[in-house]
């Protein structure tokens, strides 16, 4: 099938990327020249391991290319998905439609024959109904249908969930879509991945449903684990024993410092947003939505805690800075709240993360980036672990108290064992432990 992807950010290139591997031909478009130039040479906007090698096998293949002509693009497509970013507005908190709106519009004026177009986007419900709005009034002449595929990626694993899912959820109430977007995925039906066909508003809702749904179960966990604090439990030991019982399951119960990234804090906000225009609240991903924001400021407070009393002249070494292991992704993560709470009380920071510096220098250019754990431990007053990257889980310890001022470790992701780490010499505390 001959399938454009309008928008080549994290979304647009992994499913393009991954769609031209099942043999479609796929074309992926944006307006950022420099973006389309990079990926025509190789080079990623996003780190997210095996992207790089996936998109230059197919791209030798003649089955991806990139380009920065959408006319040309969408023209004889078979299937056009909008891939474009959908950030918080401002003010509201209610996804910031104005991409998509923009795609849509282009693709009227591009398109054609009949097509089916296909929002990959988040978008809130009823999106869908104001895209086909668009086309129709645009382009009466065509049949153009308008189809809801929410993406359910994770950063890091992006590539093992797009080609082995859970689910396939699909949105329309045409046939002639369903048949197009069968074939679209045909490629999964090997491996018996369950297509989950909807009304478009359902498709939309079940995106943000899902996301609030994991947002709740990090929350729960991370207050659970306060009171493991105050009551003398564990916190681990109470996931994994709620975790066994196959009505709760035992992921997005890790107590931490609250979730970040490019999905949970925009797709929540957006829910709320969705629940107040309708008059229907949704109480709990509100005391979610709250509950979080408090816990990054307070892993910050945790920290400064550690440091005593006097906090003049005070460095912390922050191991990890992106929301989460095996991405570059700095998109509300917790380390930028605890970086903030440092900062304001006049500690200095050193921090080591080995892909997410680059996009961290220009959101906090006070601190300091070092070549590895050792050397941002140098000098320190305590090491705090704010990212569970895999480099961080066999440190020499011993090594890593030599060169602080004081070897004091504040492990937020519960990585170590507490026994390990005081044999070690270090004063240590955790998270629900």
């Amino acid at each position: 099938m001959r399938i454009t992807m309008i928008g080549s950010g994290y979304v647009g290139l992994v499913s393009g990327a991954c769609f031209s591997d099942f043999g479609h031909d796929v074309v992926c478009v944006d307006k950022d020249s420099d973006k389309i130039d990079a990926l025509r040479a190789g080079r990623m906007p996003i780190y997210e391991p095996g992207l790089a090698q996936l998109v230059a096998a197919n791209v030798a293949a003649g089955r991806l290319t990139f380009t920065t002509n959408l006319t040309a693009a969408v023209a004889d497509a078979d299937a056009i998905f909008i891939a474009v970013g959908t950030p918080s507005r401002r003010g509201d908190g209610h996804a910031d439609l104005t991409y998509v709106f923009a795609a849509a519009h282009e693709i009227a004026l591009a398109v054609t024959g009949p097509t089916v177009v296909v929002t990959k986007s988040t978008v809130p419900v009823g999106t869908g109904d104001e895209v086909e709005l668009i086309l129709r009034q645009a382009r009466p002449d065509i049949d153009i249908a308008v189809v809801s595929n929410p993406e359910f990626l994770r950063e890091g694993a992006a590539i093992a969930d797009f080609k082995r899912p859970d689910r396939i959820v699909i949105g329309t109430e045409q046939a002639h879509a369903r048949e197009v977007m069968r074939e679209v995925y045909r490629p999964l039906y090997l491996n018996e991945s369950p297509i989950l066909f909807t009304g478009r508003r359902t498709s939309e809702l079940i995106k943000y449903a899902a996301n609030a749904f994991l947002a709740t179960k990090i929350t729960f966990i991370n207050e659970i684990a306060d009171l493991c604090e105050a009551v003398g439990a564990d916190v681990q030991d109470v996931a994994r024993g709620i975790g066994l019982d196959n009505r709760i399951g035992g992921k997005f119960l890790h107590a931490g410092p609250g979730y970040g990234g490019s999905c949970f804090p925009k797709d929540t906000l957006a829910l709320l947003k969705t629940a107040q225009d309708h008059d229907s609240p949704v109480h709990i991903v509100e005391a979610v939505v709250r509950v979080n924001d408090n816990r990054k400021r307070a892993m910050g407070r945790r920290i400064l805690h550690s440091l005593g009393d006097d906090l003049h002249g005070k460095t912390v070494a922050l191991l990890g800075l992106t929301f989460k292991p095996n991405t570059d992704d700095m998109r509300d993560a917790p380390s930028l709240a605890i970086v903030q709470s440092l900062e304001d009380a006049g500690v200095g920071v050193r921090a080591y993360d080995p892909e997410g510096m680059a996009p961290a220098k220009a959101l906090m250019p006070d601190v300091v980036y070092c070549r590895d754990a050792y050397e941002a431990a140098a000098g320190a007053d305590a090491v705090a672990i704010v990212t569970e990257w895999d480099i961080f889980r066999a440190l020499d310890l011993r090594r890593l108290a030599a060169v602080m001022i004081a070897p004091v470790m504040i492990d937020l992701r519960n990585i170590y064992r507490p026994e390990d780490v005081k044999r070690a010499g270090f004063a240590y505390s955790s998270i629900g432990r």
